[in-house]
């Protein structure tokens, strides 16, 4: 594993909050500011541009917090089918209350939350009276009236002018929501409306980092993103507007693209002719791609993501999320670059550690799942299941083993612990299966390491996994999967059950 920096964090802050009070200037102070992308926790930014701090944005939003509101949007139908954000596995209306918390531990408050496309769904107005009983602002946005072609009933009492106006006092509105599709674009340009009725001119922005519109098409990073947003068919395209306009080559997505004609007449109608865009290029203000310090480091870590994408949307496939669409793509890009999934350094042991589980259990029956993990200094370990505990159980014990040089006959879990926790899990809880998965074997551990000093030590080294690259043979149970995504590694499985149960108690 390299960790080669290829993208200067500090440059980024000073060059994008220049940009955005820049474009507030620009708007006589009033800019309301559509921010894509995730605010806090944004791995995948993370695992392409390495160097790059996952809450940079958050410090970013810290340096303007005087000066900026949030809003945050979430669209009612993912409230109402329970939409899922895959790096937490949490629905997005969890993610949206948690972002409040995470928001607020940095000092920071949202001013209120707007459900877009609002039709009174139950699951809607659930949430909408969960979060005003915490006495947090609710706003509800109907569908707009006429969208997207009749800008003549969308620009008028019964198109924007029907939502309610959002108060907001600061110079600079920063909208965002959890996923694409949330209403951000609506929620601003409503606002925009209700501005100009009231005498302000303010102003419109974007803020993307993805893609990034200063890297050639077909550069790694933007493909990986290509790839993260297969499912909602996303694709990149260079902007026929800016090259039409400035005769230069930026890149931008297809949502933006196809919807610019539109939002421009919006806009113009709502200013009384000034749309202040020539393309959906000149809409953003990212300065990602200016804080890109090795292109070669950056490059081929998103290659590296490319891979983990096709992995999971083969898992997702199979279990019936994705559709085989969405995994053609992918393998569309691993094509492109001339990448194979065995280029991902953990497959192939993985693989060798689940064919030594079989050779070891030869006549007994059962699925035998390898696991393996990368360390930070480039050091392959693995793992394979057994009756006493899952793959991703063993292949944890093994790696901070190694971490903390611990010979491998000195045993973290002596025999009275594992046995009562099989016990209580058949004799008391009934459970069919005796092995532990990682979930219980890391309370295991903790309670081993009150009296062994060795599993003490162990433990210590658990939080130098974070990052680490991991593959497993077959797609992780519920607490395997809870276990490694609290331990921040970066997982990949292939597309098979550890189990021939339909329901995997």
């Amino acid at each position: 594993m390299h960790d080669k920096i290829g993208f200067d964090n500090e440059k980024y802050i000073n060059e994008q909050t220049a940009k955005i009070l820049e474009r507030v200037e620009r708007f006589h102070n009033k800019l309301y500011l559509e921010f894509g992308g995730k605010l806090l926790y944004d791995y995948h930014a993370a695992r392409v541009l390495p160097g790059y701090d996952p809450n940079v944005k958050m410090r970013l939003i810290q340096e303007l917090k005087d000066k900026s509101d949030i809003l945050l949007c979430i669209y009612a139908g993912d409230i109402e089918r329970k939409k899922i954000r895959a790096d937490f596995g949490i629905t997005y209306d969890s993610d949206a209350l948690k972002l409040i918390d995470d928001l607020r531990s940095w000092g920071v408050n949202v001013l209120g939350v707007v459900i877009t496309r609002f039709d009174h769904q139950p699951a809607a107005q659930l949430f909408k009276n969960k979060l005003e009983r915490r006495n947090i602002k609710v706003f509800t946005h109907r569908f707009t009236l006429g969208y997207p072609t009749d800008v003549e009933a969308i620009v008028s009492d019964e198109g924007y002018g029907a939502n309610a106006y959002i108060e907001t006092d600061k110079p600079l509105v920063i909208v965002t929501g959890p996923g694409p599709g949330s209403g951000k674009l609506a929620t601003c340009l409503s606002q925009l409306y209700h501005e100009y009725r009231r005498g302000v001119k303010a102003g419109y922005a974007k803020f993307e980092t993805f893609p990034i519109w200063n890297l050639p098409l077909k550069h790694p990073v933007n493909v990986a993103y290509e790839a993260a947003t297969a499912d909602i068919r996303d694709f990149n395209l260079i902007d026929p507007f800016h090259l039409e306009a400035y005769d230069e080559k930026a890149v931008n997505y297809n949502r933006d693209v196809e919807v610019f004609p539109v939002v421009k007449r919006i806009l113009e109608k709502i200013t009384g002719g000034d749309s202040f865009y020539s393309s959906p290029t000149d809409m953003g203000v990212n300065r990602a791609g200016f804080a890109i310090i090795d292109d070669e480091v950056a490059r081929q870590a998103a290659k590296q993501e490319v891979i983990r994408r096709y992995y999971r949307y083969r898992c997702e496939y199979v279990m019936g999320f994705a559709d085989k669409e969405t995994v053609q793509r992918v393998e569309l890009f691993l094509n492109d670059f001339n990448i194979h999934p065995e280029d991902r350094r953990v497959v192939g042991p993985a693989w060798r550690a689940a064919r030594e589980a079989q050779e070891l259990n030869k006549g007994n029956e059962g699925i035998y799942c390898g696991a393996a993990i990368e360390l930070k200094d480039g050091a392959i370990i693995t793992g394979n299941n057994s009756p006493l505990m899952h793959a991703s159980s063993s292949l944890i014990l093994h790696a901070i083993k190694s971490l903390a040089d611990i010979p491998a006959k000195i045993t973290l879990l002596p025999a009275y612990i594992t046995d009562s926790v099989r016990n209580m899990k058949t004799d008391i809880l009934n459970e069919k299966s005796i092995s532990l998965d990682l979930e219980e074997t890391l309370i295991a551990l903790s309670i081993s390491a009150t009296t062994n000093p060795a599993a003490q030590l162990a433990i210590e080294k658990l939080k130098e996994l974070r990052g680490c690259e991991v593959h497993i043979t077959h797609i992780p149970t519920p607490g395997d999967e809870a276990g490694l995504r609290r331990l921040g590694v970066n997982l990949t499985s292939e597309p098979n059950f550890s189990t021939n149960d339909l329901f995997p108690s």
